[in-house]
Parts: structure tokens; C-alpha cells; sequence
């Protein structure tokens, strides 16, 4: 999806011109994949912009920085109120955020420990990442040839930059043959999640999650959708899924904050249909929450101005 260009982006403390914001061709991360990042999404409400969930988003980044050895140069709080300064800056209500973790110019090699950490934070006008179609009526869906990382291998619970190319290669392979998304499975066999998105599927009234276990990122959006699915009076799993449950399934559905809440049409083109009423209905109470319109989930919202 192309990048709509937007006037400033925030760098190590500074906001800088959006055709500024650059790094040397020697920079760590660029070279060795050593990065964290996040997604997080601000939406308009009737008091003005307010991004879903940002100090959880945060805390995440930290996390993942965590277990990369990253030190991270600011707090948890300094990086939630320097996103709202740059969102304030380009003047903009609704926006996808990238905050950036990366190892910077100075030092080469495998060992990162030398190595200067830098923090950037961007921002820009995104539209649904499958589509509006896809939001309405379901994506379609294929199991890759690529597995999720052995957790002894690379970390799943770290939000790394490198580790996305496993994602990049899914995500390459079900576009290359027609479908609009990957599901790829753990080294047991087990669902774990899509290319950038956690999956559930509804299985006679019973919504099912893989646990983290089964490779999946431990998803902002998926814990939303927990406790709205609860609060709705759904009974919710955490449980591992076999792809055979994804061909037989009543509904399924996936989320994240890029793709937001999106049904799944088919898999591996058994046919699973239109969105189902659990689907619809956490669909809808998602968009109306992000949007400020519940006041049940009014504090997952952090206001801009």
C-alpha cells in the first residue's frame, strides 16, 4: 500500500521533515535485521484523534526490545507523549504510527551490544490493509509452505524487523498465487497466525486463538477482542487449531491493527462464506469502540489534543 507523505517525522527527540528522515547505508539494522517495531492506528472520535491502545503498544516495543538486548534511550511515557506530539504535528486525526527501534551507524558485526540505539516514531494516512472488500465480505486465505519460526530459533513474542521476512515470504507466495493472505502453520503443525495478523475461528458458538506457544505474536487487537467476545457473552479459547479446523469451522476471522477486524471467506478454497453473526458482531463493536462511540472501553483510547 503506498505511503502517503505527511510533513514531520520524530527522530531520536527532534521532529524532522518527512524527506529528511534519513539513515546512513551502514546503519546497523539495516544490515543484520536487528529492530523492533510496532503498528498502532489512531482514529477520529468527536474529541478529535485518539490512537487505540498506545501505552500498551509501548510496553510491547519495550518487550521486544527486551529480548533483543535493545536499551531503549527513553520511557515508556516519553515515547507515548513524543507520538502524540508527532501526530499533533502533521496535524492529522487519523493515522497508522510506526515507532522504530534500530541500531544506528558506528559499529559493524554480529555482536549488536556496541551499538547505538536510535528511535524514530512516523506517521500517515492508511486506509484497511485487506481492504474494504475484504472487511465487508472475507478474505481468502492459504496455508503457506513456509512455517513460523521454531520459538528456539527466533523469538515470535519479539516484534522484530527481521524476523518479518518469514512474513514477507508467506505473504509473497499466497498473492503470487491468488489469495489475499497466508496462514502458516508452527513446526508441530499447528495453526500459529497470518503474515501480520493473529487468527481466530468460531466453532459451534466457541470463539478459538493458538495460544503464543503455537508461534503466534501476542496481539493488542486479539486481547480486545477477548474481552469484548467475553463482555458479548461468547465463550472464548485459547487452544491449539489444526488446518482441518479451518476447513470445517462455522466462521473465522482474523485481527491486528494494521488489518484491523477482517473476516476469512475460504481457506485453501474450502469454502467457509460470508461473515457469520459472531464475526459481524465484534466486527461492529470494535469499529464503534475505536471510534469513541462505547463507553465500556472509552480507556483503551489515548486522546491526541
Amino acid at each position: 500500500m503506498p505511503l502517503q507523505k505527511v510533513d514531520k517525522i520524530w527522530m531520536d527527540g527532534k521532529l524532522v521533515d518527512w524527506d529528511d528522515a534519513r539513515v546512513h547505508i551502514l546503519t546497523h539494522t539495516l544490515h543484520y535485521g536487528s529492530g523492533v517495531f510496532e503498528g498502532i492506528r489512531c482514529y477520529p472520535t468527536s474529541q478529535g484523534g485518539a490512537v487505540f491502545r498506545l501505552t500498551d503498544h509501548m510496553v510491547r516495543l519495550f518487550n521486544s526490545a527486551k529480548i533483543l538486548m535493545l536499551d531503549i534511550p527513553y520511557t515508556v511515557d516519553q515515547l507515548v507523549e513524543a507520538t502524540k506530539e508527532t501526530i499533533r504535528a502533521n496535524n492529522i486525526d487519523g493515522c497508522y504510527i510506526r515507532p522504530l527501534v534500530y541500531l544506528g551507524y558506528g559499529e559493524m558485526g554480529l555482536n549488536p551490544l556496541p551499538c547505538e540505539v536510535n528511535v524514530s516514531i512516523a506517521v500517515w494516512p492508511w486506509g484497511a490493509y485487506l481492504g474494504d472488500e475484504g472487511i465487508k465480505h472475507g478474505v481468502r486465505m492459504k496455508i503457506s509452505s513456509w512455517q513460523r519460526h521454531d520459538p528456539n530459533a527466533m523469538p515470535p513474542a519479539c516484534k522484530a524487523t527481521g524476523m518479518y521476512i518469514n512474513s514477507s515470504l508467506a505473504k509473497v507466495e499466497a498473492v503470487k498465487a491468488g489469495y489475499d493472505e497466508a496462514i502458516l502453520l508452527s513446526p508441530q503443525g499447528y495453526v500459529s497466525e497470518c503474515t501480520g495478523e493473529n487468527i481466530f475461528v468460531v466453532k459451534n458458538g466457541t470463539i478459538i486463538t493458538p495460544p503464543v506457544s503455537a508461534g503466534a505474536l501476542e496481539g493488542i487487537t486479539q486481547s480486545s477482542i477477548r474481552t469484548i467476545a467475553r463482555d458479548l457473552g461468547f465463550d472464548y479459547e485459547i487452544g491449539n487449531i489444526l488446518r482441518s479446523d479451518l476447513y470445517t469451522c462455522d466462521e473465522a476471522f482474523l485481527s491486528g491493527t494494521a488489518a484491523e477486524v477482517v473476516p476469512v471467506n475460504s481457506v485453501d478454497d474450502r469454502v467457509i462464506g460470508e461473515p457469520g453473526p459472531i464475526t459481524r458482531k465484534i466486527q461492529d463493536v470494535f469499529f464503534a469502540t475505536v471510534k469513541g462511540e462505547v463507553d465500556q472501553y472509552k480507556d483503551w483510547l489515548e486522546h491526541v489534543r
